[in-house]
């Protein structure tokens, strides 16, 4: 099974996001049972305006020049959002694949990491391309040890068993983190990286397959997550998220709590922690012989 076409993205995520659309929603004639799922190509090419031959040429990556005017017409009939018309435009635009380099692993830089670790009232983090955590402050772990550099928090939130009590709100993290990929990696579906946490994720878990098989897309800029911490319990935050410049994908996200708040009280008592938190070797093993307090792995 191929989970990344490369070759032929823009038909890949032509075919999934119509059949996740409801013909009779679309004012589409009941046609009884249908052998697909959501819309046929044909429907689509009715609610865009478009010859059906023309549109079965494009999800079939035999037309790779799509017109602006075309492209806002699909987008329309598969009822696209800002980002999924985005993405549609880019899939349609990209030039062929090149011979790729080798893999490089992700780094941040150090000036940047530096300025993340000496945040103190915040938490802060750098995360790159494909959800792997390049930076954090001790702060941001306190918060979510997810953070800690070197985790990927896509992995984290579908293979971590941990990740359903500490995520309430798991189903709508889950869907996010794909989507956050998916909307990062924009044509580059042959990246080493990639290839290697998708075709893994495919492997362990059946539910990451079907939420990689929607091809949603999205970029948040800020909202909040809500997380059951091991020191402080149920915690809401808000973030805000920032493109790290000069360095393609990569982002660093600052957390905070309203004035006021139960969380700003939570974030103050997890930042009075920081610095203290790491276990002598005495301590762990005294852990391990039954103290309680140990952190619980968090993802994201």
């Amino acid at each position: 099974m191929h989970h990344l076409d490369a070759d032929n993205s823009l038909g890949e995520f032509l075919r999934a996001r119509r059949a996740l659309l409801d013909p009779v929603a679309q004012g589409l004639p009941d046609q009884g049972r249908r052998r697909v799922s959501g819309l046929r190509r044909e429907e689509v090419a009715f609610l865009a305006g478009v010859s059906p031959y023309y549109y079965a040429r494009l999800e079939q990556g035999r037309d790779r020049n799509p017109s602006a005017a075309v492209l806002d017409a699909i987008a329309r009939a598969l009822q696209l959002d800002d980002a999924g018309s985005a993405h549609l435009r880019q899939l349609a635009t990209a030039p062929p694949p090149r011979r790729r380099r080798a893999h490089r692993p992700e780094k941040v830089r150090a000036g940047l990491a530096r300025l993340v670790e000496s945040w103190t009232a915040n938490p802060a983090v750098v995360i790159g391309r494909y959800r792997d955590v390049l930076a954090a402050n001790e702060l941001a772990t306190l918060l979510n040890e997810g953070f800690t550099p070197g985790r990927n928090l896509m992995r984290d939130v579908f293979l971590d068993p941990a990740a359903r009590e500490i995520y309430p709100d798991w189903t709508t993290i889950a869907h996010s983190v794909v989507a956050s990929v998916r909307s990062t990696a924009g044509t580059d579906l042959d990246d080493p990286r990639l290839t290697e946490l998708v075709g893994e994720l495919s492997l362990k878990s059946a539910e990451f397959r079907t939420m990689w098989a929607r091809h949603d897309v999205h970029e948040r800029t800020d909202g909040t997550k809500r997380y059951n911490n091991p020191f402080v319990g149920e915690i809401t935050v808000n973030y805000q998220s920032l493109s790290v410049t000069g360095s393609v994908g990569q982002t660093l996200y600052l957390y905070s709590a309203a004035p006021g708040s139960a969380a700003e009280q939570s974030l103050a008592l997890l930042a009075s922690m920081a610095g203290r938190t790491a276990p002598t070797e005495p301590d762990r093993q005294s852990s391990d012989s039954g103290t309680t307090g140990q952190r619980t792995s968090e993802p994201n």
